[in-house]
């Protein structure tokens, strides 16, 4: 049931986001921000990169991130412990205006996968994938006709519980919020 809503969802971005005149746009986005709140052990560092097909009103994106440490140094368990997070994902973009300035409010699915490794072998890594959803809002600013900045502030969320063999690990429905900013190449 789950896969058949994905495909579903899936099929209407890919089908909406399809560019109807000659005036689409290519971004290309390496990123830097960092992850907060939600399963989070604090603020953590996290990069990625997306690539945007933007026409005058939406767009289709696919954008990968990941976050090292995202659960601490031993927050997760009374016991050494290492993990991180990484996503990819397919979202649909709705813009406003086509000039140097571009807000636009962004929602899509994909993976989220989450890894957790043990120091002293108390258990085997563990790797978690998940569907996930995310929505959030950005901003666009062009200074050149083919370079600019993005900026982007997203809330993440597992749409399944994260399981260790028979044992809950109390993760379920993981979820963060991400803000990144990058330079954006336009073609």
């Amino acid at each position: 049931m789950k896969t058949s809503i994905a495909a579903a969802v899936l099929a209407a971005v890919f089908i909406s986001a399809t560019p109807a005149r000659s005036d689409a746009q290519t971004f290309i986005t390496p990123f830097a921000g960092a992850t907060f709140r939600g399963d989070s052990a604090g603020e953590r560092l996290s990069g990625g990169a997306s690539v945007l097909f933007m026409g005058p009103i939406a767009g289709f994106e696919l954008e990968a991130g990941f976050t090292p440490d995202f659960f601490g140094q031993g927050d997760l368990f009374d016991f050494d412990t290492d993990g991180n997070v990484t996503s990819l994902s397919a979202n649909l973009l709705l813009g406003l205006g086509a000039g140097p300035v571009r807000p636009y409010a962004t929602g899509g699915v994909g993976l989220l996968r989450s890894r957790i490794t043990s120091a002293g072998n108390l258990f085997d890594d563990v790797s978690e994938n998940d569907f996930g959803v995310n929505a959030g809002a950005g901003l666009i600013v062009l200074f050149s006709e083919h370079v600019g900045l993005r900026g982007d502030l997203r809330y993440f969320r597992s749409l399944q519980d994260i399981d260790i063999e028979d044992l809950s690990v109390g993760l379920g429905n993981l979820d963060f919020w991400r803000a990144y900013a990058g330079v954006t190449f336009k073609f």
